[in-house]
């Protein structure tokens, strides 16, 4: 049976502003990545400075948060393409956010205390159900939702960025104040965004907007079509699987490269005042300029496809990356930072626009959980507590040159392997549905 999807119109930026499912949406970014960025800027110095723990068992930590999602995410990208439009994922993700504060206040701490590595893996665990795992459920589920409701992703998806800005400005605050209300604080953050997804409205089956979102036309089919026989084929795609490699040595290292960037600025920082709290500010500036980016990102991907888009991503990351490594001046430090205002959005977008395009936009929760967050996690086990370890053995700067040196490696092999996308429809479904309806 032959599979067909209406193709939505094409979004435009002012009148996303009408709809009320635009803000809602927007709202549950900006609650879940106002989590993440308090926990990602700050988790490296409290374990460092509160916990007392070593650069390798920092490192540990962030290999455990991969290594659970990468455990996870193929499950989680299959129940996702099976829920469609159901919360019921994403429900899971906010419970393990609003625990977030009871668990660094009553549990972590006294676990490090009698074994710091055992802390690192207890740690990392619960850190990945709320972020390394739960990020790809919270993308996916808003991508999908952004499509049937006929906006662009990349503009709800910049609430994202504007929490991200926020978090790291207000989180400066609070750090200086009492470090340990960073945790409490994104308790409170999931609560909201648990309010927030209880009212959100998701499109029934047989509804115009699921159908265009790659839903069934019909109530009787109110599932996306998932089967082994699609994951399989989807993995032996050439480009899908040059889209890994990408991501396992770009995605993955753009992680890396900031989980422990914050103990390397702080002991590059040449003035008076806390490192840290002047750090959170620069995370701020960079942030925001990352929102405004985020605004016409869209249009230049459209212009030069999402294959070019994620290759400059990781052209930018070398830059920064070697620049950090050379050049170690607190002014230089952060004008590096501030690089990321572009990896970010770039990255994003063109992740989202390649997979919608080129591979089967009905499983795209299962594309995006194995091509960019398996693939991703895969990287940050590997390289999280190797550089870790590096970090400690030869310096930090030694290491940015060794990570460079990685980029650019995989980068090309990718390059090779990936089809470009440009000319396609967006999304890009009717080719694998085609083949799909001929298959039945």
């Amino acid at each position: 049976m032959s599979t067909s999807t209406a193709a939505p119109a094409k979004p435009r930026a002012r009148d996303s502003l009408t709809k009320l499912a635009f803000w809602n949406f927007g709202g549950l970014f900006f609650f879940y990545f106002a989590i993440w960025q308090l926990v990602m800027t700050f988790l490296a110095p409290w374990l460092a400075d509160e916990a007392g723990m070593s650069s390798g068992n920092i490192g540990l930590v962030n290999s455990v948060m991969a290594l659970t999602a990468l455990c996870l995410q193929p499950f989680y990208g299959y129940i996702q393409d099976r829920l469609g439009f159901r919360k019921n994922l994403f429900a899971v993700v906010v419970l393990v956010g609003a625990l977030m504060g009871p668990f660094f206040a009553f549990v972590f701490v006294p676990i490090v205390s009698l074994n710091e590595v055992l802390g690192a893996v207890v740690g990392g665990i619960f850190l990945s159900l709320a972020l390394n795992s739960g990020v790809g459920v919270v993308e996916a589920f808003n991508e999908r939702n952004s499509r049937a409701n006929g906006f662009e992703y990349g503009h709800v998806r910049l609430f994202g960025s504007v929490a991200g800005a926020t978090a790291s400005l207000v989180g400066g605050f609070i750090w200086a104040s009492n470090p340990d209300n960073i945790w409490w604080v994104a308790t409170f953050s999931a609560i909201v965004l648990g309010a927030l997804l209880l009212v959100a409205r998701t499109p029934k089956p047989g509804s115009p907007e699921y159908v265009a979102a790659g839903g069934a036309k019909t109530e009787g089919e109110d599932k996306p079509r998932v089967s082994a026989a699609t994951v399989k084929h989807l993995l032996r795609d050439r480009s899908f699987v040059g889209f890994m490699v990408l991501m396992f040595g770009t995605a993955a290292l753009y992680d890396v490269f900031d989980q422990q960037f914050a103990i390397y600025f702080a002991q590059s920082f040449a003035g008076a005042g806390d490192p840290q709290v002047l750090f959170s500010r620069v995370v701020f500036v960079q942030i925001l300029l990352e929102a405004l980016v985020m605004v016409a990102m869209p249009f230049l991907i459209n212009k030069i496809g999402a294959k070019n888009g994620l290759l400059l991503f990781a052209g930018v990351l070398v830059v920064r990356v070697l620049g950090s490594a050379i050049f170690d001046s607190t002014e230089l430090l952060i004008l590096w930072r501030l690089l990321a205002a572009i990896e970010m959005p770039l990255m994003l977008i063109s992740v989202m626009k390649y997979i919608t395009r080129m591979f089967d936009v009905r499983i795209s929760a299962t594309a995006y959980m194995i091509g960019f967050n398996t693939a991703k996690q895969i990287g940050i086990v590997i390289f999280a507590w190797v550089f870790g370890l590096s970090y400690d053995a030869i310096g930090f700067s030694s290491s940015y040159l060794v990570m460079a040196v990685v980029v650019v490696a995989v980068t090309v092999v990718a390059a090779l392997l990936m089809r470009d996308d440009r000319g396609r429809p967006d999304p890009g479904v009717a080719a694998a549905a085609a083949k799909d309806g001929v298959a039945a």
